[in-house]
């Protein structure tokens, strides 16, 4: 039984690290963002308001706008350029050339079809202020820069569209005229073109800034799971992953100087990024402001470039304002060249994994049009790489029952010898040709995979409201039926911690059946595991996301099936109906 014992042990642990990590990590956390949410929301009420404008690097700005207008009213009181493509709809406020009003168009706030799209970007007036801006920083020597109070010129289009780029001009008070040609593609991605002209007499030094500004975070806590929060890639330094506490608790966080990278700041299903222009040596930030209204940015400074009189220089700035779709993402890092841009999905430690089954599973979908389908499939081609091991496996604990009868003899022989005993059962397992750990190594090797697919059913927006069949409307949500109102036919919903679907259930039932599969262990304790597991992880994944618990229980399924082919081709008796039988049994009153 020590393979057995191990295999307990083993599961024990994991449900005690989980556990663990829920109320002693996940929880705490929750309360805390909570209580800051609150803390935010009163000193905006209490406060006086500076504005929605804050410093760009380097740069003081004042204040002015006042949240707490309707978006409609914040969006209607600026000159704008509208955009219209066929993934996003908005419009650039020419004051500070910002977007900061666009909404995605093939994404809705529920699965209701007739649900809000989702909003990205909101004026900074309003409650939900969240934009990006591309700026300048100069001296007394370059005059006024172009920044969030400068008001520009629309001197070329009327809309930007994919086909039809638009131009803003704007010319300061030294001679040097600024040109700007923003233009889209058909789904994301902005290109930002200056061109900066010196008519001035003396040489001019300017750098660049750009920032992604939001004035809130999102409501519900990510999971440990998940980063959320500021992201980017600072050049030598790598991939760049900061929470919202991290600058709330600290000072603003400084990667360094780099060439090349990019910044910006990331939701689950989300992301505002900037591209700075990949040749000059910039500066990347992650700060949290709280004078008068608390705000988060992530911006970058490029080191000055000089333009000569009568002399011109070009800035090229992309941003990324949208939805995290992998081809999309992925596309985009080939054909800007911008360095580990696909980082911008948290496909995990377990990239190597996460990545291909999604891709796997992407190609599913995009041959039978349901990823709960390419779930089941994904499963059947998972079973079947690790089939060989699976087979030792099953193989070795069939093995074991086999030579159960002599390990029984061993032990009355040796009784309390506990060290005579080792030495007996390992010569027998070498006799036997049996290693006792092989039943464990396929378990462990396995684990890596099981998250990656949590990974790309809870991370990646292909996931986001893809129906299965029947109830099941998002397999990224948990199953939204409940017993405790008998799966929707009575009219409440019972508390949270009672949730449970119709599919936890069922994988609930096929663990039972899967680890019924096996002789009951003779230790009490061993026994009381075995009888209980099902259940705990029946209630555990109850919050998690549906997909993943029919992965789980469709791959029970699959494992009983090959786990009782095995036993019957190396003779070993199936103890499943035995035990069924058993569990039902009345049970011989006790001798008086």
């Amino acid at each position: 039984m020590e393979n057995n014992r191990n295999y307990f042990v083993a599961i024990a642990l994991s449900v005690l690290i989980l556990v663990a990590w829920q109320f002693l990590y996940v929880n705490p956390r929750m309360e805390k963002d909570r209580i800051a949410a609150e803390k935010a929301q009163q000193t905006q009420q209490a406060q006086p308001q500076q504005g929605g404008q804050q410093a760009a690097p380097g740069q003081a700005l004042p204040g002015g706008a006042v949240p707490g207008e309707s978006r409609e009213q914040a969006v209607a009181k600026s000159a704008r350029v509208a955009i219209d493509t066929p993934a996003l709809s908005g419009s650039i406020n020419l004051t500070g050339a910002r977007f900061d009003d666009l909404k995605l168009k093939g994404y809705r706030e529920t699965v209701d079809p007739k649900s809000p799209v989702i909003t990205l970007f909101s004026p900074a007036e309003t409650a939900d202020g969240y934009f990006t801006e591309i700026g300048y920083i100069g001296s007394d020597a370059t005059g006024s820069m172009p920044g969030p109070q400068t008001v520009w010129t629309l001197s070329g289009g009327d809309k930007l569209t994919p086909a039809t780029p638009v131009t803003l001009t704007y010319t300061n008070d030294k001679g040097i005229t600024f040109a700007r040609t923003i233009s889209v593609d058909d789904r994301y991605m902005f290109q930002v073109v200056d061109s900066i002209k010196n008519d001035s007499a003396a040489p001019v030094s300017l750098s660049s800034y750009g920032r992604v500004t939001r004035f809130n975070k999102p409501t519900t806590p990510s999971i440990y799971v998940l980063h959320e929060g500021f992201i980017g890639v600072a050049g030598e330094n790598g991939l760049q992953e900061v929470g919202y506490s991290k600058v709330e608790d600290d000072q603003p966080v400084e990667p360094g100087k780099s060439t090349g990278g990019w910044l910006g700041i990331t939701d689950k299903y989300w992301a505002a990024t900037i591209v700075p222009p990949q040749e000059t040596p910039f500066d990347i930030r992650f700060s949290h402001f709280a004078d008068g209204r608390p705000r988060y940015q992530s911006d970058y400074k490029s080191d000055a470039i000089t333009v000569a009189p009568g002399q011109s220089a070009e800035v090229k700035n992309l941003v990324f304002a949208g939805a995290k779709e992998v081809p999309v993402v992925d596309n985009y890092e080939v054909a800007y060249a911008i360095p580990n841009f696909d980082k911008l999905i948290d496909w995990g430690w377990f990239y190597f994994i996460t990545k291909p089954m999604f891709k796997m599973m992407d190609f599913f979908f995009r041959l039978f049009g349901n990823f709960g389908i390419a779930i089941l499939i994904t499963t059947i081609v998972v079973k079947l790489i690790f089939f060989p091991l699976a087979n030792k496996q099953y193989a070795s604990m069939a093995n074991m029952k086999k030579v159960q009868p002599k390990m029984e003899e061993l032990k009355k022989k040796f009784g309390d010898d506990r060290m005579g005993l080792q030495q007996a059962m390992m010569q027998l397992y070498k006799d036997e040709k049996i290693n006792p750990l092989a039943g464990c190594w396929p378990i462990l090797i396995q684990i890596p995979v099981f998250f990656a697919l949590y990974k790309v059913i809870y991370v990646t927006i292909e996931m986001r409201h893809a129906p299965f069949f029947g109830w099941i409307r998002d397999l990224s949500a948990p199953d939204p039926t409940t017993i405790v109102n008998l799966f929707g036919l009575l009219p409440f919903d019972g508390p949270a911690f009672l949730h449970l679907g119709i599919w936890p259930i069922v994988m609930g039932v096929t663990m039972f059946l899967q680890m019924r599969m096996n002789p009951t262990p003779p230790d009490p304790t061993q026994a009381m595991l075995f009888t209980w597991m099902p259940l705990v992880f029946t209630f555990m994944l109850a919050s998690f996301p549906a997909g993943l618990v029919i992965y789980w229980a469709w791959n029970n399924t699959l494992s009983i099936t090959q786990q009782g082919i095995i036993m019957k081709r190396q003779g070993v008796k199936i103890e499943l109906f035995d035990n069924l039988k058993g569990m039902f049994a009345k049970k011989p009153k006790p001798a008086e």
